[in-house]
């Protein structure tokens, strides 16, 4: 019984790689809400933006990457949500 014990509570830990920052790698100091195709990266299927420990981008970016798609989705670039139709 005492080895169960012992053997539920070993953790298996993975290493993994520390993400960098897209952004710092490619010398993008400005981030343009206009370039959907960059921002589109770092929004998930249902159009939420990933987080910043998700996506591997620096908290510099984070803000502007964040401010800049809000901006593409208020001048209709990106959506805000899926389009899903209610059954009546």
């Amino acid at each position: 019984m005492e080895n169960n014990d012992k053997n539920k509570r070993k953790k298996s830990f993975k290493f993994s790689r520390k993400k960098v920052c897209y952004f710092c790698i490619n010398n993008i100091d400005e981030i343009d809400y206009k370039n959907t195709e960059v921002l589109s990266r770092f929004i998930t299927e249902r159009y939420k933006i990933v987080s910043r420990k998700a996506s591997g981008v620096c908290a510099k970016h984070e803000r502007k990457l964040s401010t800049s798609i809000k901006r593409a989705r208020i001048m209709a670039l990106l959506p805000f949500t899926i389009n899903t139709k209610l059954k009546s």
